[in-house]
């Protein structure tokens, strides 16, 4: 049996990496519908870092959407999510402490 979701269009590409300077986040990590958007805000000594989760849906008038609310079957996918954002995130920390004199 085919799941309902699977007969609606794909949502929109992500967004892609830009540097700190950019105004967007510097990472989009996708899984299906869901989104983790990792954000760096920079200070004089280092780096921080926040990731934001929504899940994008298709209205009536077939127009997409992003939503900050999950259901059950999206809270899996959400925590392997926020699994990559993590790997990501210590990944660029660590690079960032090797550029260090």
């Amino acid at each position: 049996m085919k799941n309902a979701s699977s007969r609606l269009p794909s949502p929109p590409p992500p967004a892609r990496s830009g540097g700190p300077a950019a105004a967007g986040p510097i990472r989009t990590l996708r899984l299906g519908r869901l989104k983790a958007a990792i954000w760096e805000n920079a200070s004089e000594n280092r780096s921080f870092y926040n990731v934001t989760f929504s899940r994008a849906y298709l209205d009536e008038q077939k127009q997409w959407h992003d939503s900050d609310s999950f259901g059950r079957d999206d809270l899996l996918v959400l925590g392997k999510l926020a699994d990559q954002a993590h790997t990501y995130i210590c990944e660029r920390m660590s690079g960032q402490r090797g550029e260090e004199p």
